[in-house]
Formats: C-alpha cells, structure tokens, sequence
C-alpha cells in the first residue's frame, strides 16, 4: 500500500493529524506525521524539506506527500528530491518561483478575498486576527479543549517567510488539490482562483474549515484515498501511451 507523509502547517506539530493517521493505517498504509522545526527562526526552506525527508528515511513505497497550508511552500522541495507518487496539497498556499511566503499574502490577495467571504457570509471579521474564529469554528470541543492544553507553538518564521522559493518551476510529480469549503482563512474562490493561475489544475472539494484533519478525519481519509487512487489510474494511463518515464530515458 502507499505510504502517507503528513506534512503540518503553519503549526508544525506531527500532533495535527493525531485523528486521520491511525484511519490511514487501518487501511493498510504507513503513515509518517512529521514534525517541523518551526521554534528555530534560523530554519528555513532547505531545513524544513531536510527534516520532511529525514522523516521519510529509507521508505520509498508509493510516497504520498500530503501538505496542509504553509506546507505547500515546503512538500515540493521533498518531491525534487525523492521519487513522490503524488503531492496532495489540502487547504495549501502555492508559491511561484522566486516568491518567499511572507510575499503570498499580498502578491494572492488573500486579505482581499477573506474580507469578501466575511460580507458574503455575514460574517463579522475580527479586528484581530482571530485563531480560534478563523481556524477552530468547526473543530470538536474536546478536540480544541486538547490542543489548548499542549500550550502555544513555538513558531519563528524569520527565515523561511524571507527566503525566495528556490525552485524555477513545479516538480515533475503528479500534484492533486483539495479544499475545504468553508475555509475561513484561505476561501474557496480564493483557492480556485490561485491554484488555477500557478498550477493549472483544478480543485476538488470537500466540507469542513482549515483544520479538516482535526475536524472531519474520516472524510479527509476518504477524499486522499480517492486522489490517490486518481493518480494511480493517470499514471498508468499514461504510461500506456507514452512508455514508462524510465524507458523514455533508455
């Protein structure tokens, strides 16, 4: 079966997908939740993908990197550099080359497109940047009432939002999207929009907010082994009209 990197967001802990790992593993599959090097503000984007990949280790069966919101800056550094089967961005931000992540949320617009979701909802937007209005709105009390007892992250971002995204182009891995739909934080049309303008492909979707790993496990569990076995059936499609990429390169 395939093995399941989880790679957090913004967050950094391993402890994100603490619900959707043992669901992955009941179907068969390895799962590797990482933890990031978010305390260090000397990390950058070189020492995250490092850490992504020393995680993974020898384990080459079927990698699937599945990469939550800030985690899409990272994950395809890892798909350079290791054999990926597939790169499943989730609720996640997608850098252009040269493009450092404390640059996304003006060059996207993102503050834009979250005050126009608050209008439309009817929602009241917080003065103050909210985590718990904007992150935890859907997320099952006890679940809450657990990550408030581990304390705040240590989170230092003062190289990796600096540092320029190092690749001149996305890797050569199959790479799927999904969003939930009511995501607070990165909305929707928001998504659509940018994923379209700098990947190309479309979004598919799925209920819940930012944290669908906290909120709704057993859906996110269902919608990844849905893209996966997606990606599965393209490469083979493709490898029956073109070859397999290692006989093209005989």
């Amino acid at each position: 079966m395939a093995t399941y990197v989880l790679i957090p967001g913004a967050d950094g802990r391993a402890w994100y997908w603490h619900r959707l790992a043992p669901l992955l593993r009941e179907r068969g599959h390895e799962v590797v939740a990482v933890d990031l090097p978010t305390a260090d503000p000397a990390a950058g984007l070189e020492a995250y993908a490092d850490t992504i990949t020393t995680a993974i280790g020898e384990r080459r069966s079927d990698l699937i990197l599945v990469a939550q919101s800030l985690a899409g800056f990272t994950a395809p550094l890892v798909a350079e550099r290791l054999p990926v089967a597939a790169l499943i961005l989730l609720n996640a931000m997608v850098p252009r080359p040269g493009e450092a992540a404390g640059q996304w949320w003006a060059n996207t617009r993102q503050a834009a497109a979250r005050a126009e979701l608050y209008a439309r909802e009817g929602l009241e937007l917080p003065a103050e940047f909210d985590p718990f209005e904007a992150f935890f709105h859907e997320v099952p009390a006890d679940v809450v009432e657990q990550a408030m007892a581990m304390g705040e992250p240590a989170v230092r971002f003062d190289t990796l939002f600096g540092e320029p995204w190092p690749l001149s182009e996305w890797p050569q891995v199959p790479t799927r999207f999904l969003q939930a739909r009511d995501d607070r934080f990165l909305p929707l049309e928001f998504q659509r929009r940018v994923v379209e303008e700098r990947l190309g492909i479309p979004v598919a979707e799925m209920p819940g907010g930012h944290l669908v790993a906290l909120s709704r496990p057993e859906e996110l569990a269902n919608r990844l082994e849905e893209l996966r076995r997606f990606g599965e059936e393209y490469e083979h499609v493709e490898q029956a009209i073109h070859g397999h990429p290692a006989e093209k390169s005989q």
